[in-house]
């Protein structure tokens, strides 16, 4: 092996963690994960809000177009029996 792979060998060579590193990356996950599981409820309630908001505007759009088609088919009503009406007269 020529020195560069020595070097990339002994640089990538599984090495032993030092003593208390275990205890260290536990002290430090521990105040954070309370702020990032805090963040992802926060998500996932911001998105499921949003998703539910869409869903009652559709609902209320529905009911609009339900309203106007009833509307129009009374009317269209009034005026055919308008029209029969008249046809009947002469």
């Amino acid at each position: 092996m020529d020195w560069l792979e020595e070097e990339l060998k002994n640089a990538l060579a599984r090495k032993e963690p030092a003593p208390g590193f275990d205890a260290r990356v536990q002290r430090r996950l521990v105040p954070t994960m309370p702020r990032w599981i805090a963040a992802a409820a926060a998500i996932v309630v911001i998105a499921g809000g949003g998703a539910l908001y869409r869903r009652h505007q559709g609902e209320q759009a529905k009911e609009q177009v339900m309203l106007a088609m009833r509307i129009a088919g009374a009317k269209l009503n009034d005026a055919q029996a308008k029209l029969q009406a008249v046809g009947e007269r002469k």
